[in-house]
């Protein structure tokens, strides 16, 4: 390699590094507002957000047809894509399965406690009766307001309803000469007077025609739209825009104050008819729990399919949540951090004869480990309320199960969720022996974890 091809190879890593950087840093600042900006989320709000600990995220738009990634195909588009997008999609957006009362009770069953329905994406469709543009429900062959719908089934399950809602518009750049991009200034509502105004009027309209709204989820350029929610909704919790909101992960330590983490069943956002990597009931529980112990929200997405319907795979896996949370809900809702987020711990495995072999082997199996030398090895997580702890065993603990440093009072009771009969327990040291209830497989309460309600532990 000569001496110029080398010094251009160099500077090709350094300029691959920095826009590497960038987009990371893009990423960071999306999912952690500016602290200096402040919030005018109210403290008793925040505490209700908190209690509530569970989400739905329904994320559907015009392009759902297509089983494309959620508007972000028109970044780069050809303009012959990008005119049939917006001329012929909505020609053929007629989703006549729609039953929004079926989606709400599913997300009763599930143990939903508020949705955040994606009132418009960045592509700039609205799903809702808007009169700042055509290009929307109102002007598809379906011509219904699907927002009104949605909000309306999931008010009378007791579902808080919150909007999605994208200060970027794909539609808007367009029709104004505008490159279509994402998180560069130029295209940032700040920055366009135009689309600044344009996006507030349409977010007046959403928080002044539907009712109450408790919760909104900016994503994108907040400033400005935040405080106009504020205005006109005082009592609403901005969610991204004034917390932290990380998408498909969680934060490795546990942050300070309220968060939210917003994961997908499958692969993505938007329903796929390739979508087949879904998660499984087991993993979405674990990451219910684990989100939990470190104090935040799981706000959780499902895709509808074009006719309106949820896909099956997404309706099972709600319903798997389902059976669990209507056993062990008492150590989700209303819960914080406790002073450490887990631990490891071991626990002596069944014997013959208790619960039958099957016991050992199937609990185990499901649990996604194996017994070495009789023991059970595995994670412990913790949430916490008032006097109460409540530690959750993602598989069956065995036998016993030690609670390492634990200091109960004499008159603490140990029960297991969905048991009525309390359990017997020891003080070992620093530990808690806890002697875990005889039962066969199908008498267990719940599948893949298990949550031990400890009263009186100061």
């Amino acid at each position: 390699m000569n001496h110029h091809v080398r010094i251009q190879a160099v500077f090709t890593a350094v300029l691959s590094a920095a826009l590497l950087l960038c987009v990371q840093a893009r990423a960071v600042a999306k999912e952690n507002p500016d602290p200096a900006v402040g919030s005018l989320n109210k403290a008793a709000r925040i505490e209700w957000f908190r209690d509530q600990g569970f989400g739905l995220f329904i994320h559907w738009g015009v392009d759902g047809q297509l089983g494309a990634t959620i508007s972000h195909s028109l970044v780069g588009a050809s303009d012959d894509y990008t005119n049939r997008f917006f001329k012929d999609l909505p020609k053929t957006f007629d989703p006549e399965q729609f039953n929004p009362q079926a989606w709400a009770r599913l997300a009763k069953v599930a143990g939903v406690r508020y949705v955040m329905f994606t009132t418009k994406h960045h592509s700039g469709f609205a799903m809702y009766d808007t009169s700042t543009t055509s290009f929307g429900v109102m002007h598809t062959p379906f011509h219904r307001d699907i927002t009104a719908e949605v909000f309306k089934a999931f008010r009378e399950q007791g579902i808080a309803p919150g909007v999605y809602f994208s200060p970027d518009d794909f539609h808007w750049l367009h029709t104004h000469g505008k490159v279509i991009e994402r998180e560069v200034p130029e295209v940032q509502p700040v920055n366009n007077p135009g689309l600044m105004a344009y996006d507030k009027a349409q977010l007046r309209e959403l928080l002044t025609k539907y009712g109450q709204i408790d919760l909104l989820f900016l994503d994108g350029g907040f400033t400005g739209l935040r405080e106009l929610a504020w205005k006109l909704q005082p009592n609403i919790v901005v969610t991204r825009g004034a917390m932290q909101t990380p998408e498909q992960r969680l934060p490795g330590v546990a942050p300070e104050g309220p968060w939210e983490s917003c994961v997908t069943i499958g692969d993505a956002w938007q329903y796929q008819p390739q979508n087949d990597d879904y998660k499984s009931g087991r993993e979405l529980i674990r990451l219910l729990i684990h989100t939990r112990a470190k104090g935040g929200n799981l706000l959780l997405d499902v895709g509808p399919k074009p006719n309106g319907e949820l896909p099956i795979q997404e309706e099972d896996r709600l319903r798997e949540i389902g059976l669990w949370m209507f056993v062990n809900g008492e150590a989700i809702y209303g819960t914080r951090a406790w002073t450490r987020t887990a631990q490891w711990t071991t626990g002596r495995m069944p014997e013959q004869g208790y619960g039958e072999f099957r016991v050992k082997y199937d609990i185990l199996r499901s649990a996604g480990q194996q017994p070495i030398n009789g023991i059970a090895v595995k994670q412990v997580f913790f949430t916490k309320k008032a006097d109460t702890l409540y530690a959750i065993t993602p598989g069956w603990p065995g036998e016993t199960l030690v609670l390492k440093d634990i200091d109960p009072a004499s008159t603490t009771t140990i029960t297991l969720l969905g048991v009525g009969t309390p359990l017997k327990w020891k003080k070992q040291g620093k530990n808690v022996v806890i002697e875990t209830p005889r039962l066969y497989v199908d008498q267990l309460p719940c599948k893949y974890a298990y949550a031990f309600k400890l009263t009186g532990i100061k």
